[in-house]
């Protein structure tokens, strides 16, 4: 039998219904995907896990004592119920089982174990029905017992026992079980990392830490094992974005110099640049006119002008004759886009360049004319969605990728534009201000320009929580001042989480997902009704009578293309009083006039999304207001969200205030993707020095090796993590 590597098949070294088991509950393949499932916590067989607060509604393992166990009749059938009552010592927690009465005999008063289940609630007590549970060996006095055996029984008692991530069919002892068979098989475990790190960063080699981590024997044990693995995961992830990066700017692409079109184009201009316009600007000119693919992520706040610096760039690339493709996550942000930079151009420089539209729900013929447009070149600006990306479109010489709201594609995505050019320039741009360790962690391969001036005579924009149950007069204020912003001859926005009730709600297509009640913190939604929609909402404000004779329309992702260009096309001119929408007019949609923008059910929105909301208003010659109406009590995290946009209009800020509020996985994403799906130790949230610290030694190790030809596995490890990095850009 061949020895068994961390690249080994599970079912070779655990057996197939384990493996099976494993690969269902948690997408393992290898023993490598094992031993990278590290334990939630470790307790001690003589110490018992807290029973308050335990999650309703989630699987969850604990060490306790049976306090007592009785048994009843059923009331409305036959047959018993037998209880057993598990104990912290402080709180107690129900074990629930239908007739299986000779439970009794092993769940005596006094024992121990580990007990696992799904927490529900019954008549005000949480419990656990029919649990999982393994009992620790009675530790009942032995008579004749040596005293080197009370030794080693007070050692097993106190030495730290792994609780694992579980399933119901998978609980924690099973997988314990699996890990154990796992480390006694390995053999010589090959360490990826260079040796001299281990004595200069005080870290286990990689076989040491699986080992500590999964079966130590004191705390110190599996701290120094976490510790170790979590550099590791820091360090691999940014040799795999600096390698990455270095692959990309080392290829030959074609210099795109600035031009006459260029000159034009700023002498039409009837405003200045700002600064920070100039200085990005620059940058970007630069880069294009080298030999070598650009790679740049921009973000700015909502406003700052991102797009203007995109198309002067696309213009510096159609000099040459080379082509643009713009990629924007909606139709209607696509839509938007192409008829701004159109307007921008102006009809003698549009005629020459003759930007197209490229949608998944445009006319068959108008697509055919773009196709061949693009394929003979005479197009040089392409502005689409998914679309863009399909096997059918060709490009004659596409020289820059612009991708708008770059978190709404994955690497994958922006590769497959990106290989329609002979290595063409790649432009991504956010109006999500990210957080330096959030940028260094999903976009370390993109190098970043960020934007926070604004152009003079930009109104501010007045941000207003109105908590609907606390303060129902201000509710019922919030629909009056929209009617006098209208009487003054302005627009009002009203943004929905859903499009419709009843059993649907669905929400946008490549929008953030509006928050649903489990990512919500216990207690803090809002109440059992289904979310705010846009469907009742037009009907219910249709219904009020300082909205009569107003014209008040739906705006949402499922609605056909040409549907949605009519209506935001007449909001834009004024035609429309409201305009009640989901989160599809969160970015790119400009009307100057829209003075008002009101959230139903703010708390279900994140904070990055409420701010780019908000950026919807105060675009033109009048203040915005922005008004967040929740039911969401105070105190909870869903208040404090909606609280923090309310007191800053600075979204870099807000980027900071969200990474505190918001949980690791909303952050980096959790979605699998054939390899390790999410961060397994490393949290951006707290481990900001140590991502920049292993990005030093990192960008250290590749100046010395840029190929990584002294450290063969750990170039192998580099091509396992393209998944990883793929699920993270995803975020």
């Amino acid at each position: 039998m061949p020895p068994t590597t961390l690249d080994s098949p599970l079912e070779r070294v655990i057996g197939g219904p384990s493996a099976k088991a494993l690969g269902k509950a948690f997408g393992m393949e290898t023993v490598r995907d094992l031993m990278w499932h590290l334990p939630r916590r470790y307790s001690k067989r003589g110490e018992l896990t807290p029973l308050k607060d335990l999650p309703l509604g989630e699987q969850i393992s604990v060490v306790a004592q049976v306090l007592d166990v009785r048994s009843r009749n059923m009331q409305r059938r036959r047959g018993q119920i037998l209880e057993a009552r598990i104990t912290d010592g402080v709180g107690t927690l129900t074990l629930t089982f239908f007739n299986q009465g000779w439970r009794a005999k092993e769940l005596r008063a006094g024992r121990q174990g580990i007990f696992a289940g799904k927490v529900s609630e019954y008549r005000g007590a949480f419990q656990l029905q029919h649990p999982d549970y393994e009992l620790f060996d009675d530790d009942a006095a032995v008579p004749g017992r040596t005293a080197l055996e009370e030794a080693a029984l007070k050692a097993w008692a106190e030495s730290p026992m792994p609780l694992y991530p579980a399933t119901a069919q998978m609980p924690s002892w099973n997988i314990a079980r699996s890990v154990l068979t796992a480390l006694d098989s390995l053999q010589d475990v090959v360490d990826p990392l260079p040796d001299t790190l281990w004595e200069t960063q005080g870290i286990l080699p990689l076989g040491a830490a699986f080992e500590a981590a999964h079966r130590p024997r004191t705390d110190s044990d599996w701290q120094q094992a976490l510790r170790s693995l979590k550099f590791r995961e820091a360090f691999e992830l940014q040799v795999a974005l600096l390698f990455r990066r270095q692959q990309q700017t080392s290829m030959r692409s074609t210099p795109r110099e600035p031009g006459r079109l260029l000159e034009l184009f700023d002498e039409a201009l009837p405003f200045e640049l700002t600064g920070d316009q100039r200085r990005v600007g620059g940058v970007i000119s630069g880069e294009l006119a080298t030999p070598h693919p650009m790679h740049r992520l921009l973000q700015g706040e909502v406003g700052s002008g991102k797009t203007l610096v995109a198309l002067r760039a696309m213009l510096q690339v159609a000099e040459s004759g080379g082509q643009n493709a713009m990629l924007a996550p909606t139709e209607v942000l696509a839509s938007q886009h192409f008829r701004s930079i159109v307007e921008a151009l102006g009809p003698d420089l549009a005629a020459q360049l003759n930007p197209v539209l490229i949608t998944g729900r445009m006319p068959a013929s108008e697509r055919r004319r773009a196709l061949l447009s693009l394929a003979s070149g005479n197009s040089r600006i392409a502005v689409g969605t998914h679309a863009l990306m399909s096997e059918g479109v060709t490009f004659f010489d596409l020289g820059l990728v612009v991708i708008d709201e770059q978190h709404r594609f994955g690497v994958e995505q922006r590769e497959a534009l990106r290989q329609k050019g002979t290595q063409p320039h790649v432009l991504a741009m956010t109006a999500t201000p990210i957080p330096r360790t959030v940028a260094l962690t999903a976009f370390g391969d993109l190098e970043t320009l960020t934007i926070r001036e604004l152009p003079p005579g930009r109104q501010g924009i007045q941000t207003f929580v109105v908590p609907e149950l606390e303060m129902p007069k201000r509710a019922e204020r919030v629909w009056a001042r929209a009617a006098e912003d209208i009487a003054e001859g302005r627009q009002v926005y009203v943004v929905c989480p859903a499009i419709s009730g009843g059993g649907s709600q669905s929400v946008e297509e490549g929008s953030e997902q509006a928050l649903s009640d489990s990512d919500l913190d216990s207690g803090e939604s809002s109440s059992s009704r289904p979310m705010r929609n846009v469907v009742d909402t037009v009907q219910e404000l249709r219904s009020m009578p300082q909205f009569a004779g107003l014209r008040i329309e739906a705006l949402s992702g499922d609605m056909a293309g040409p549907e949605k260009d009519r209506v935001m096309g007449e909001f834009a001119a004024g035609e429309i009083h409201i305009l009640v929408a989901t989160t599809v007019i969160e970015v790119g949609v400009n009307v100057p006039n829209a003075s008002i923008m009101i959230v139903r059910d703010a708390d279900r929105f994140g904070v990055s999304q409420l701010h780019q909301l908000r950026g919807r208003v105060g675009r033109g010659e009048h203040p915005g207001l922005c008004l967040l109406m929740s039911e969401a009590p105070q105190g909870t995290t869903a208040r404090e969200r909606i609280e923090a946009v309310a007191s800053t209009s600075d979204g870099f800020v807000l980027a900071e205030i969200d990474l505190d509020l918001r949980r690791e996985g909303d952050i980096l994403g959790t979605a699998q993707s054939g390899g390790r799906s999410t961060l397994k130790l490393l949290r951006v949230t707290h481990d900001g020095e140590l991502i920049a610290h292993a990005r030093e030694l990192a960008a250290l190790l590749l100046l010395e090796d840029p190929k990584l030809d002294a450290y063969p596995e750990l170039k192998q490890q580099v091509a396992r993590d393209e998944a990883h990095l793929e699920n993270l850009a995803k975020s």
